[in-house]
């Protein structure tokens, strides 16, 4: 897999099938990384996009971050391995925690 213009997806489910809590998780991780622009408005950083998979809350993450931001990426996966999320590739496919 190319780091380039390719994401990966956690999803809001964990691994026993349960929904993440808590239910703004997406949310709050995206503004971690927001900053705020010229009109005063919080900005999401390119990275990282909410998203709503199959009703699930997600959380897109764009691989370039590995590169940016190597220990943001690594925090991240982190999160995702010790609060037993599933992680997609680009085509849906549930792969290992890339730590």
């Amino acid at each position: 897999m190319t780091q380039k213009n390719v994401e990966i997806i956690i999803e809001g489910l964990t691994r026993a099938g349960k929904p993440f809590r808590p239910s703004d998780w997406v949310d709050r991780t995206c503004s971690t990384y927001a900053s705020f622009g010229p009109d005063k408005k919080l900005v999401y950083s390119p990275y990282l996009k909410p998203k709503v998979m199959n009703g699930v809350r997600c959380l897109a993450v764009d691989m370039r971050l590995k590169d940016s931001s190597p220990e943001g990426f690594a925090q991240l996966m982190q999160f995702a391995d010790e609060n037993q999320l599933n992680i997609l590739d680009a085509d849906g496919n549930s792969i290992a925690t890339m730590i």
